[in-house]
């Protein structure tokens, strides 16, 4: 296989990098380096510093590299940003992907897409969430996710592809810079690591389905290879609190965490978990990493000095 991974650098980006080459891909990684890292790929990777807005740049490389596949990751990924400054994320969320889409159509190439499972379903989804449910999104970076799964429909209507989008949940693993929502288990781990309590927002009773990162790069390979187009939500179908989630960090730290309670974030979500039935029926997926085996990976990764060749 060819492979275009776009967001290539980051946290999950990096780690199917190395997947897709134990199977023999060769892979090209298209990432401006604004939040990826170097550091996290092989040596000899051809890495392109290409920004995913970029148009004729874009254009090039595909035409140049010819992918069979690629693999869309790259993306503004902060949901307090977008509702700062909804139109970067959509430039970027939502115009990124028409233009690898074009680009993709100039090559024949295939697009599977990160989409997000956590920011789409909305206050008053059931639990867990299938892909029958209608989604409603509570900031810009859900509703841009959402436009671009719309448009990867679109093209498999117009031009009889067969792009795919993975609704992925809080995906957490190694490599992961404590940033964003799902970065809770990075940022409470290092703390905890350093001597520090953590912080909790709220009453810690919220929930969200942590599914690790390296389930997540076993779904990104399923999707490849299914025929047709498609959308499948990624998670563990469970639900997980922040209480439960300090738990099983004071478990892999060997002593009992006590956290700082500050007050709720305005607009959070109170209850998110993803029905994946639909990708276990499709795909053959199905997450194997339980939290508690998850989180006590995170947590040597942490201690060894969070290396960016960690693996999953």
């Amino acid at each position: 296989m060819r492979a275009l991974v776009t967001g290539g650098a980051g946290f999950i980006g990096s780690q199917l990098t190395d997947a897709l080459i134990a199977q023999g891909a060769t892979v090209t990684v298209l990432d401006t380096l604004t939040s990826g890292r170097r550091e996290r790929l092989p040596e000899n990777l051809d890495l392109r510093q290409v920004d995913i807005t970029d148009a004729p740049a874009v254009t090039a490389v595909m035409e140049e590299i010819r992918p069979e596949v690629v693999f869309h990751l790259a993306a503004q990924i902060d949901v307090r940003a977008s509702v700062t400054d909804p139109a970067h994320d959509a430039a970027v969320n939502i115009g990124g992907t028409i233009t690898l889409l074009e680009a993709a159509r100039t090559v024949n190439a295939r697009l599977v897409f990160a989409s997000t499972g956590g920011a789409l379903y909305g206050m008053d989804a059931p639990i867990p969430s299938n892909e029958k449910v209608p989604p409603a999104p509570e900031a810009p970076y859900g509703t841009a996710k959402y436009c671009a799964e719309q448009y990867l429909a679109l093209f498999n209507r117009l031009y009889g592809t067969q792009h795919v989008a993975l609704r992925l949940g809080n995906v957490y693993g190694p490599r992961q810079d404590p940033a964003g929502e799902a970065g809770v288990v990075s940022i409470f781990l290092g703390r905890v690591h350093d001597g520090h309590r953590p912080t909790v927002f709220g009453d810690g009773t919220q929930t969200r389905d942590y599914v690790y990162v390296g389930d997540v790069v076993t779904a990104f390979l399923a999707a490849s290879t299914h025929p047709d187009g498609g959308v499948w939500n990624i998670g563990t179908g469970r639900e997980t609190s922040v209480l439960d989630l300090i738990k099983h960090i004071g478990q892999a730290a060997d002593h009992e965490v006590t956290p700082v309670f500050a007050p709720a974030r305005p607009g959070e979500l109170q209850r998110s978990a993803l029905d994946a039935t639909t990708a276990r029926n499709d795909l053959g997926w199905f997450p194997v990493t339980s939290i508690a085996e998850g989180i006590e990976r995170v947590y040597v990764w942490v201690r060894d000095g969070r290396p960016d060749r960690a693996t999953s």
